[in-house]
């Protein structure tokens, strides 16, 4: 096994020309269906749509939307023609989207019509007004200087914006010579895609992922699971995170295989779709697992195609994983342990350990990737059993945070190796656990949430004086939020009125479940607060 020295597009073309009548993407429920040469057509003729609207190599192309049909017609499109997609979480609301806008220098920006709650075409055009007024492709925005383009991802519409069938049609038109001589100069190592993970200052950094990046993660898990182009995986985790961009499509594309997608999670078209397509493989993290063997109409479903998948993003509890292996016939399903900013793939269990390493560890590392614990306080390497810092060194380290050196000095050091912030033991037996959190890093449901985001947000209420926010212990999610509030002299405050403020401002699933209003904090003899402590706390009030 070798690293793969080959950029996106280079793959899609690789599998359009070898196996054209494959089938690369399938949405079941609408009878939706690519071949790899139907698809690699449509992102060629978006490429061109692309650079006919004037988008240029290294510019960044904003994709705010949930598993439609086009968003990876739009990563195809950027990488053959060596823009970079920096895709944006589908909870976003208007602070995060504006921050993003600004910090990632956006181009252009493509939106749905909207999810959940959240209207993006009147959001959009909140934070950009001049849209409704100016031509399309001639932005002059006081707010964005930089941003040029927005692109409504559908047929319909919109004051100031292109559409997805305009830019096809403009790209059918124009030479196929125009993208090739730009593709051609595309280089593996080129930044391809950029994701925002929640920052411990409070603000979130671009994490810059190069081809070469993604490609070999993807196709390293891949090779782990023993894919070759007859598997058909079940996609239902969001492509906006690396679980879905990377650990599905580019364990895919790399080994010319198909993708099943369902646009939102829900467990009943999981299981039909698993049974319609043949399924090989399904991936989730373990609140999905646990929503699809509950399922009332589970044993409706024939599940025997299953052999393999991947559960991420939060411990899974055993039993869950021996269901999983035995009532969905995932025997080999694997855990894959890692961060954004590790493209994401790290250590990773193999098919043939057992379901408790499966389901107490995160096994060991991938290959080509170096994996060490370390002393957070002298940097010596642990012993076995001793907990220190988890770090890796490898192809899958990022480029760095965007526009922040300072930052990207921290994470990376002068020898190559990535911090992960997280703590971990190597075992006697050399499988890695993850025990806990240098950073006060909360995950819910696999969102990664920084408590100092939302205690910032949160100072902004004049009733506050202080304010301090855990991740509580839950069965359902891992960790909720909880937010301990020392109110300002006098002042009123609410749980709900806290919890109405967050709304609409900050994603659903960072507002504060529960709110605690408190005299003092516990503090260390140096002043420090001692976050365990209020998480304890919080544990015991609730219960």
């Amino acid at each position: 096994m070798e690293l793969l020295n080959e950029t996106l597009g280079g793959m899609l073309e690789k599998w359009a020309k070898e196996t054209p009548d494959t089938d690369f993407m399938v949405y079941p429920d609408r009878g939706l269906r690519f071949s790899y040469a139907e698809f690699n057509e449509r992102a060629n003729n978006l490429a061109k749509g692309l650079i006919g609207i004037g988008i240029k190599p290294g510019d960044k192309v904003g994709i705010w939307a949930n598993n439609v049909p086009d968003w990876l017609t739009f990563m195809f499109a950027t990488a053959k023609m060596g823009a970079i997609l920096v895709t944006i979480n589908t909870n976003y609301k208007l602070s995060e989207l504006e921050f993003l806008i600004k910090n990632a220098d956006l181009n252009t920006l493509c939106i749905i019509d909207g999810y959940r709650d959240s209207d993006y075409v009147n959001m959009v055009f909140e934070l950009v007004p001049e849209l409704k007024d100016c031509q399309r492709g001639h932005l002059k925005s006081e707010k964005f200087p930089i941003l040029k383009n927005v692109v409504f991802i559908g047929p319909q519409k919109h004051r100031g914006m292109f559409n997805t069938a305009e830019l096809l049609l403009l790209g059918s038109q124009m030479d196929d010579k125009i993208l090739t001589d730009i593709s051609s100069k595309v280089d593996c190592q080129d930044v391809v895609n950029m994701q925002y993970t929640s920052g411990t200052t409070g603000f979130p950094k671009g994490v810059m992922l190069t081809h070469y990046n993604i490609l070999n993660n993807g196709y390293c898990v891949g090779e782990n699971m023993n894919y070759t182009n007859e598997d058909r995986l079940l996609v239902c985790v969001p492509l906006f995170h690396c679980f879905g961009c990377v650990l599905a499509v580019c364990a895919i594309v790399s080994h010319g295989a198909t993708m099943v997608f369902v646009e939102d999670f829900d467990p009943l078209r999981v299981l039909a779709g698993i049974q319609k397509e043949k399924c090989t493989a399904i991936y989730g993290v373990p609140t999905m697992f646990i929503a699809e063997l509950n399922h009332p109409m589970f044993d409706m479903f024939d599940l025997t195609s299953l052999r393999t998948g991947i559960m991420a993003g939060a411990l899974c509890p055993i039993e869950t994983m021996q269901e999983v292996m035995t009532r969905m016939h995932c025997e080999d399903i694997i855990i894959v342990y890692g961060l954004t900013e590790t493209s994401p793939g790290m250590t990773a269990t193999r098919v043939f350990d057992t379901p408790e390493v499966r389901a107490t560890t995160v096994g060991t590392n991938l290959p080509f990737v170096e994996v060490k614990v370390v002393n957070p306080e002298t940097g010596e390497e642990c012993a076995p059993e001793e907990q220190g810092e988890i770090c890796c060194r490898g192809y899958n380290v990022m480029k760095g945070y965007y526009n922040n050196p300072d930052a990207t000095a921290k994470t990376i050091d002068k020898d190559g190796w990535l911090h992960s912030g997280d703590l971990a033991v190597k075992t006697a037996d050399g499988f890695y656990r993850i025990t806990g959190r240098i950073k006060d890093m909360i995950i819910r449901g696999g969102e990664n949430i920084y408590p100092r985001e939302i205690e910032n947000f949160l100072y902004k209420l004049p009733q506050v004086e202080m304010v301090e926010v855990v991740g509580i212990p839950d069965e359902k999610y891992g960790e909720i939020v909880a937010a301990f509030i020392k109110k300002k002299g006098g002042a009123a405050l609410t749980q709900e009125e806290v919890q109405e403020y967050c709304r609409g401002k900050i994603s659903r699933y960072k507002i504060p479940k529960h709110v605690f209003f408190v005299d003092d904090f516990p503090k260390t003899a140096s002043g420090k607060i001692q976050k365990y402590k209020l998480r304890d706390i919080g544990l015991e009030m609730i219960n």
